[in-house]
């Protein structure tokens, strides 16, 4: 057989955060869930958690959870996926205060140990992962060894030094 038969494929391993606070927060999270193991390969997801509001603090608790999966196309292509997701499950980003109510919020916290800066809407990892329990928590679930590649630093180091943000496990 020639070479034209052989394919390779390599898949990163991809960890996305989850978040609502509007609608029915847990179908809008179990339906992004299950579109997303359309997506990624071998999906694992993490526990729910329910978070207080950051920035804004006028609104509803935040339910929070992370899956894991591997992904083999690119970033872009994956952010393009999930705009579309958080769409068809009742996102207008037109609507929406900055950190304000969503019904469905998702990002790429990693995707394997790429960093990628591509303004004004791709930025991996997440820029404020290592500012965010509710990411972390779930993340470090389902990724517990992950390592932050800008700085080689562990997010469980980094998750232990944070200040209590009021995440309650469910």
């Amino acid at each position: 057989m020639g070479g034209d038969f052989l394919m390779t494929m390599t898949a990163s391993l991809v960890v996305l955060g989850l978040g609502s606070n509007k609608g029915d927060s847990p179908r809008i999270l179990e339906g992004a869930i299950e579109a997303l193991g359309e997506v990624l390969m071998d999906l694992r997801r993490a526990s729910l958690f329910e978070t207080e509001p950051l920035h804004v603090l006028d609104q509803k608790r935040f339910l929070n959870t992370a899956v894991a999966g591997y992904y083999s196309l690119s970033p872009r292509d994956l952010l393009e996926i999930i705009h579309r997701l958080e769409a068809s499950l009742g996102r207008d980003r037109t609507q929406e205060r900055r950190w304000g109510e969503r019904t469905l919020d998702i990002d790429i916290l990693l995707f394997g140990n790429l960093l990628i800066a591509e303004p004004p809407d791709l930025e991996i990892p997440h820029p404020r992962l290592a500012e965010r329990a509710f990411a972390l928590a779930p993340l470090l679930e389902l990724v517990p060894g992950a390592i932050d590649p800008r700085t080689g630093v562990s997010y469980q180091t980094i998750f232990a030094k944070l200040p209590p943000q009021g995440i309650y496990s469910l």
